[in-house]
């Protein structure tokens, strides 16, 4: 029985849902990098980004190809970009609607004393 698209969705979305996997996605937006610059950048134990990086590379979101000792970790489309910054755009609309919020409570509050 084939899966439910939303089941699907849901389940890329929930494979998105590592901390690990989001900064590779976000560093990976800028081209490719070896994984020693992941390890740099990312500060996490190698055995840690290698699991993560497995299950980005098994999903299909990110590839790999091997430069003589160097492994090289890159998105294979601008799809996965587009994601990482339309959800910047969501997350930016969301806080600055908290800060707005947050703004009007003070202001009752100051109004009310």
């Amino acid at each position: 029985m084939p899966v439910p698209l939303y089941q699907a969705k849901a389940e890329f979305f929930r494979m998105l849902g590592h901390p690990v996997r989001i900064r590779v996605l976000e560093l990976l937006q800028d081209g490719p990098m070896p994984v020693r610059d992941l390890l740099t950048a990312i500060e996490v134990e190698p055995s840690a980004l290698s699991q993560q990086l497995a299950v980005l590379r098994r999903s299909g979101i990110v590839t790999s190809a091997r430069e003589g000792s160097t492994v090289v970790y890159e998105l294979p489309g601008g799809d996965v970009a587009e994601l990482m910054r339309a959800a910047r755009r969501i997350l930016t609309e969301m806080l600055a609607g908290r800060n707005e919020l947050l703004a009007e409570l003070r202001e009752a509050e100051v109004a009310a004393e």
